[in-house]
């Protein structure tokens, strides 16, 4: 696969150049939305091979609701052409509410492949994007 395009979207300004630095440094190419709406446009204009994005953004749960916009398996969803490709869920949530997520035992109310907790370690976090593109 040549140069695996990453989508990251998160309203953090600093981590994500901080994401992309660090992923630009590791053979991807990378785009950045700040919130759910410009990652929308951004998947339609790019196209990505996979999507890291935080769950609170504009809204506690707009992560979550991107999720499953993009996962929709309705045949008419205007995303469906984007429903394989893998999200990298980035979360604070477990910190800050005392709660958990599994892809194994949420799947179906939070449709995405993997969960990172913030605060983020790069090297974890490129290690599972590898993994997850199965690129090394």
């Amino acid at each position: 696969m040549a140069d695996p395009k990453i989508l990251v979207i998160d309203d953090d300004p600093d981590l994500v150049e901080g994401i992309k630095i660090a992923l630009e440094a590791n053979g991807f190419q990378v785009e950045t939305a700040e919130n759910g709406t410009e990652g929308l446009e951004k998947i339609k204009a790019a196209a990505p091979d996979l999507i890291v994005m935080d769950v609170m953004m504009d809204t506690i749960t707009e992560g979550f609701q991107l999720s499953q916009k993009l996962k929709n398996p309705d045949p008419k969803s205007e995303y469906k052409a984007y429903a394989q490709i893998p999200i990298l869920m980035l979360t604070g949530i477990p910190q800050k509410m005392n709660m958990t997520f599994s892809p194994e035992k949420d799947e179906d109310f939070l449709p995405v492949e993997a969960f990172i907790e913030k605060p983020i370690k790069l090297d974890s976090l490129i290690d599972k994007i590898k993994q997850m593109l199965q690129t090394g």
